[in-house]
């Protein structure tokens, strides 16, 4: 620590008691140089500097004057006085004491080089502190060079102590003015092949053992601002075992110029590309949870990737976690809705229910009244006025870990980010319910609940080898019946249910995952599966990930803690909305998947109960990180069992399927809206319906169009004949039936066969 006043400070000079000296930022960075983290090296213009220049100036006073008596509630008046103070404090002259240290210090820091490159960076010394979060609110300004530029960019950095958002937020938390002041951090520039931001624990949901890491493609401004969505990896603590990983498909990144920064495509061959290998994902791990035990509080940490080399470029204390508990507290569950109209990422939880109001820029901001819904192609923190109106907030782009995600939660507000198209889909004035918690946008003004389908057996035996060019599969669920019903004449397993291997081991994923078991869940997942697979090879396996219904999940070992009671399960929380909702369940599966593959590559993964084309991409890219589509020997496929799917099929294989597989008894259901559980209505229930054969061949024929597998693994091929005569006539390349029903379907599909080609 420096003992006088000195108006430069290199970063091993300082730590993390000198904030009121270098601000919250360069104390950590100080601190950070001096317990050995991987930091940039730099120095710090301290606060004495900028009170030098306040005092040279003679605009100290001034300023003070102007803010006293400011009304922070008009918009208007708000930036035209924060126009006047940074004209001011731009038009004024640089001291000459302080430029010249300061110029000092870059020659030191450049070394060899003429001139280095720099960022230069603000640090307000009420930043980053436990309780406040000042995130996005001063200055950054990336690729600096030269004495003059250097200098300019300073002052700009002075300057935007006093921006609109810096000042609102000031007075909204009652910090007063003259008591923040600033430092400015002049650090090597890391030029980013990938940067990214990571929590030590999960901000969103409060949990403490999980650290959340995201990354994109080149420099980090493009996560904190929310113009691209990232990867994102959930890590476990003290095993560091990667729970989930969604990768993104980043079309656009921030990259290195001649004049700064600018905007260039992401390469075609990088765009869905995992940003960074699973060794980096747990080595910046272990620096989060260092970097929390060093500081004895979760980390918002902000790091970076150059040469192969990892960084980190900031850290500070997580401010949100009283508002998530606040939020969380909210009941969600009584309330009904129809169906989501958006999906996007979890910000901040709580519901909220307004009126939409839709923001093209900051400067609108003024639309929004108290309980609105703000909505907006991306939140950044010039929103704040208006975010702390609104009665929730949902923006088309962005990450959880956003700046505007920070912001969100330490108001308390609900906030959806990465919507994609929530700009384009709402309107003006229509009432919608924002589920902060589950990502999810309702219209109207009440909300749903969730759900999964059921285990079933399967039967017996009969002989006989007929060639037929439409595949017969079979049904299966029980791994005891799997070297039994392999000798059959099948060509393959058509729908392997994975409920029944899931409620064998014994234990709710989630509590698994909470008992850090995991490794035991997927062992015993991957050798059922293996048991399948050995059986029938090289015939393939589809296994359907799990479709457990919500009462049937809370059915299992430490399923009540984790599991809401719906009153409609058939249509909650299950399938891919299920997968989506917690990656880390679903990649528990995709693991178990990955280590069959090692041995076997006749396994394929089919998603259940998709409720749209997005929904499906989600679940893609979930798959993606997992390593599995690096095999061209693995098969995606997705249950076509919603009225949805038959109606936007070609959308669905768009986003990238090997084939469906029609799902009849849940498809015959929602088509005629009929429980066929239900003894009273079960009788209405007609697989046979005019109605459902349209769906069946719209299904078939689409599927050859665009020359993917079609297949049907439900009830009703397995007991109506003439319905195999019409599936073969439409030209299914698939049939899927229970094993006591292989032999006399494989007739009738051999008989129909020939009357076609005749």
């Amino acid at each position: 620590m420096p003992t006088a006043h000195p108006l430069v400070a290199f970063f091993k000079d300082i730590d993390k008691h000198d904030i009121p000296l270098v601000g919250g930022k360069g104390a950590n960075l100080g601190e950070m140089t001096q317990a050995e983290f991987p930091v940039p090296y730099g120095f710090a213009v301290t606060v004495v500097s900028y009170d030098r220049f306040l005092d040279d100036s003679g605009l100290r006073d001034e300023i003070n004057a102007i803010l006293a008596q400011l009304d922070v509630d008009n918009s208007d008046e708000l930036n035209r006085a924060t126009k006047h103070i940074e004209r001011r404090i731009l038009n004024a002259d640089f001291p000459e004491d302080v430029a010249k240290e300061v110029l000092v210090a870059y020659r030191k820091l450049s070394g060899m080089l003429s001139k280095a490159t720099v960022a230069v960076r603000s640090s307000a010394t009420a930043e980053d502190l436990p309780g406040a979060s000042f995130a996005g609110q001063q200055a950054t300004f990336l690729d600096v060079k030269g004495d003059k530029d250097l200098l300019q960019k300073i002052k700009e950095c002075w300057a935007s102590l006093f921006t609109a958002r810096a000042i609102f937020y000031r007075v909204q938390n009652k910090i007063k003015h003259d008591r923040v002041k600033i430092c400015v951090i002049v650090q090597k520039m890391v030029q980013s092949e990938v940067s990214g931001v990571m929590f030590s624990m999960n901000p969103v949901t409060n949990e403490k053992d999980r650290i959340v890491i995201e990354s994109v493609w080149g420099l980090g401004e493009m996560i904190v601002q929310g113009s691209v969505l990232p990867d994102k990896y959930v890590v476990q603590k003290e095993t560091f075992a990667i729970l989930s990983k969604e990768v993104s498909d980043q079309s656009k990144q921030l990259v290195r110029s001649k004049t700064g920064t600018e905007e260039k495509p992401v390469p075609m061959g990088w765009r869905d590309k995992q940003k960074i290998t699973d060794k980096e994902i747990v080595a910046l791990a272990k620096l989060a949870d260092r970097l929390q035990a060093h500081y004895y509080f979760p980390q918002d940490i902000e790091w970076a990737k150059q040469n192969g080399k990892l960084y980190i470029t900031q850290t500070r204390p997580i401010t949100t976690m009283a508002a998530v508990k606040k939020a969380s507290s909210q009941t969600v569950g009584e309330m009904e809705v129809a169906a989501p109209i958006l999906h996007g990422t979890s910000a901040s939880p709580g519901v909220g229910t307004g009126r939409v109001k839709i923001l093209k820029s900051p400067k609108e901001i003024g639309k929004i009244h108290e309980g609105d819904i703000l909505v907006a192609e991306m939140t950044s923190p010039d929103y704040v006025p208006a975010m702390k109106k609104a009665a929730a907030i949902i923006t088309d782009a962005g990450g959880s870990t956003s700046h505007a995600a920070i912001v969100s939660r330490e108001l308390g507000v609900p906030c959806v980010v990465g919507t994609r198209d929530a700009t384009h889909k709402l309107k003006d004035d229509v009432v919608v319910t924002v589920d902060g918690t589950k990502g999810l946008v309702y219209l109207g003004g009440k909300l749903p609940a969730g759900s999964e389908p059921l285990v079933k057996k399967v039967l017996k035996k009969k002989k006989r080898k007929i060639k037929t060019a439409t595949k017969i599969y079979v049904n299966l669920a029980e791994p005891e019946r799997a070297r039994e019903i392999a000798k059959k004449h099948v060509d393959g397993v058509g729908l392997l249910r994975a409920e029944f291997m899931i409620a064998n081991i014994g234990i709710h994923p989630k509590e698994a995952i909470k008992q850090k078991t995991q490794d035991k869940f997927i062992k015993k997942l991957a050798h059922d599966l293996e048991t399948f697979c050995a059986a029938f090879y090289p015939r393939p396996v589809t296994y359907r990930a799990t479709d457990f219904k919500t009462n049937e999940y809370r059915a299992l070992p430490g399923g009540k803690v984790w599991e809401p009671i719906e009153p409609n399960p058939l249509l909650g929380f299950r399938g891919a909305f299920r997968y989506v909702a917690n990656p880390e369940v679903f990649n528990l599966e995709l693991q178990a998947i990955k280590l069959v593959r090692e041995k076997y590559k006749n396994l394929n993964l089919m998603i259940p109960f998709c409720r749209s084309p997005e929904e499906l991409a989600r679940v893609r890219r979930l798959v993606s990180a997992s390593g599995l589509f690096e095999s061209t020997t693995f098969k995606f496929l997705m249950m076509c069992e919603l009225p949805v799917n038959v109606i936007l099929l070609e959308e669905f294989i768009k986003v990238g399927i090997d084939g469906v597989s029609i799902g009849s008894n849940d498809l015959t259901m929602l088509l005629l809206g009929t429980d066929r559980d239900n003894s009273e209505v079960a009788q209405a229930f007609n697989e046979r319906s005019e109605a459902v054969d349209w769906a069946l061949k719209r299904v078939i024929k689409t599927c050859n169009k665009y020359g993917i597998t079609s297949s049907i693994c439900g009830q009703a091929p397995s007991t109506y004949e003439d319905l195999v005569e019409k599936l073969v006539k439409w030209g299914v390349t698939g049939i899927s039936v229970n094993p006591d029903a292989v032999e006399r379907v494989r007739e009738v599909v051999s008989k129909t066969e020939k009357e076609v080609i005749s």
